[in-house]
């Protein structure tokens, strides 16, 4: 069975071609990504136009570079898998459209593929991880903690009620001066800061909804930078120390709860795991903070590598197999409408930005 993946819900342009041949191991035989972060630099983020129009320029390129990398022609592959949300509704839309073309032209499947869903498999394709288990989803849109219970069934257990920490990141680094994206420029500041310096607040630390938040972190990171004006590189590095660590601090509170839940819903589970996916998983201080969580609660630590956490089409390419396996494809893939918002769990109560557009989280 080979899926080629398409992905541009956002800033990156990407294809894959992933294979799975009977019992053996899942293979990823390309894997192209196009990052859009020279124009959208200047900017300080995301600009939906912009990105939408890269992706048109760049997409058949792509697309055809990832099939040549798999030396795999399109007649051999099996179906066509395409971000279909949520995400930039511009970039939705190419991507969605171009995989329609192809699969009308070459007449093969369609799957229309829930972003979220395709960073909730990703440890199935990289660790042949077995359900249920837990996801920590951490990137620029999403922040949530959710039981991953088989293909397709998801139950969310926690969300942020205000900022998704990447856009945390990326609106920290905005009002210290550091360039875009800011996730990787706040850690990298932050490993020569002093991480005691600023007694930034643990939101939601210690509260019985199992929520994140975000928002007042931002604001208290704003007021230190305000109150000792104009910040030195040391001011910098210090804010950015104090800011990642009240993070993984509070992570980790809300992560360690949903870790006693699990064991409680899921008993009979011999070898629970973490999965932590998207963006901000690559950040180190997080990452060793929620490892030696997982050792002293007895759960193994899952952290796909750093390539298929940020957005990738091998994600997506995978989730098309799983639902192609699970006979879970969709019979109306050609008439499908790009998402801007899809929750991964539709059953739980929204949050936040719910409105006409449906609920964000």
């Amino acid at each position: 069975m080979r899926v080629l993946g398409i992905e541009t819900s956002c800033d990156e342009t990407a294809a894959s071609v992933v294979a799975l041949d009977g019992g053996s191991a899942p293979e990823i035989l390309s894997n192209v990504v196009l990052s859009q972060i020279e124009e959208h630099a200047a900017f300080g983020g995301v600009v939906p136009e912009i990105a939408a129009r890269a992706h048109v320029e760049a997409l058949d390129g792509i697309i055809e570079a990832a099939l040549a990398d798999s030396d795999v022609s399109l007649d051999q592959v099996d179906a066509i898998a395409a971000t279909a949300g949520p995400g930039l509704v511009g970039g939705l839309i190419v991507g969605l459209m171009t995989a329609k073309a192809i699969a009308a032209a070459a007449n093969k499947p369609l799957i229309a593929v829930n972003h979220l869903e395709g960073h909730a498999l990703t440890a199935r394709l990289t660790d042949g991880l077995d359900f249920p288990y837990l996801l920590l989803l951490v990137s620029g849109g999403h922040t949530q903690i959710v039981a991953v219970r088989g293909v397709g069934d998801y139950q969310r257990w926690a969300t942020t009620i205000d900022d998704a920490l990447g856009e945390a990141f990326d609106k920290t680094a905005k009002m210290l001066g550091l360039p875009y994206p800011g996730g990787p420029n706040v850690e990298k500041a932050a490993a020569s800061g002093d991480a005691g310096r600023f007694a930034f607040p643990r939101p939601m630390k210690g509260s019985a909804q199992p929520d994140f938040s975000f928002s007042g972190l931002k604001t208290a990171v704003r007021q230190a930078a305000s109150a000792i004006a104009p910040l030195s590189d040391q001011d910098v590095a210090d804010i950015c120390a104090s800011f990642q660590a009240a993070v993984a601090d509070a992570l980790g509170d809300r992560v360690a709860r949903a870790l006693a839940r699990f064991r409680k819903e899921f008993p009979g589970k011999a070898k629970p795991a973490l999965v932590v996916a998207g963006g901000v998983a690559a950040n180190r201080t997080i990452k060793a903070t929620l490892e030696a969580l997982c050792s002293e609660a007895g759960f193994a630590f899952v952290a796909p590598p750093q390539k298929l956490c940020t957005d990738n089409a091998a994600m997506i390419a995978w989730a098309g197999i799983e639902r192609l396996r699970a006979g879970m494809a969709g019979e109306n893939a050609a008439d499908f409408a790009p998402r801007s918002r899809w929750p991964l769990d539709s059953v739980s109560a929204p949050l936040v930005g719910s409105g006409r557009r449906g609920a964000k989280a």
